[in-house]
């Protein structure tokens, strides 16, 4: 194994892992398997929609699984693969300890946060809501707890064009998670790489993102405000409810800035209507 490149089966569904991916890819540890969520219906129509890792994967040519549930017959196909580690980044799915110890270098995790800061499922967000410009990277050997295991390697980076959104910061912490890891996967291999116990006494959580938190008090905190345009802006987006010709109405905002301690607003849609500027939005409602 030492001279040879390993086996991987890679577990990701999102842009994050993507931009792992393509790390990887670089370093010449291409996977031999991807695994993924299942297709999900997706848009206003729901038109069933691949996950962008298994875009990836079919770009790439590598045999990709699906399964609805990492039940016994998944394991089974998983050690008929005989790869030697598995990786995973933006999965989505809690894994469980005997997938985790198929393979006989483990598993390791590429988490965009320096653990034990921000576990759990939304980092990204969670980062740019509490205003966390120093932020990074942590590679771990997984353990059945959620982002429990010990730390092989971190990196932190300052970002200096602050707040992104959390896909731009995803894109970020993708491609610095995925060349850390290029570098750390020739070590781990050869049982050189340390691990580190994390200190669970700092451990913060982060919590699954739901559709109304993307709602806005225009009468509050300006800069929680423009922290929380950036972190939803991808989705569920960042609203407020006016009322317009006696009907409520729901107001996107698409761009915004914040200056001088002020939560500017520049673009907005409106309940079926196209941007326009927030000015002139204001101008018709006015207007009615």
């Amino acid at each position: 194994m030492k001279n040879s490149i390993p086996k991987i089966a890679f577990f990701g569904s999102s842009l994050f892992s993507v931009i792992v991916l393509d790390k990887l890819k670089e370093a010449g540890f291409v996977p031999t398997r991807i695994v993924t969520a299942p297709d999900r219906p997706k848009g206003r129509k729901l038109v069933l929609t691949p996950t962008e890792a298994k875009v990836w994967a079919e770009k790439n040519s590598i045999p990709v699984l699906t399964p609805e549930k990492l039940d016994d017959t998944f394991c089974e196909a998983l050690r008929a693969t005989e790869c030697d580690l598995f990786i995973v980044a933006s999965y989505g799915k809690i894994i469980p300890q005997k997938v985790l110890d198929i393979p006989l270098h483990k598993t390791l995790n590429v988490h965009p946060s320096l653990l034990p800061y921000l576990r759990g499922a939304t980092p990204l967000e969670t980062a740019i809501l509490e205003d966390v410009s120093e932020t990074g990277v942590t590679i771990m050997r997984m353990d059945a707890e959620m982002d429990h295991g010990p730390i092989v390697a971190q990196e932190k980076i300052h970002i200096a064009n602050w707040p992104l959104s959390a896909e731009a910061l995803g894109r970020l912490l993708g491609a610095v998670g995925g060349i850390l890891l290029s570098k750390v996967i020739p070590q781990w291999m050869s049982g050189k790489a340390k691990e580190v116990e994390q200190d669970h006494n700092k451990a913060t959580f982060t919590r699954k993102i739901k559709k109304e938190d993307g709602l806005i008090d225009l009468t509050g905190d300006a800069r929680k405000n423009y922290l929380k345009f950036h972190a939803h802006k991808d989705w569920p987006t960042s609203y407020f409810f006016t009322e317009v010709a006696g009907k409520n109405i729901r107001v996107i905002i698409t761009d915004a800035d914040y200056t001088d301690n002020k939560f500017i607003i520049k673009k907005v849609t409106p309940e079926g209507k196209k941007e326009i500027l927030y000015s002139e939005f204001l101008k018709n409602t006015q207007k009615k």
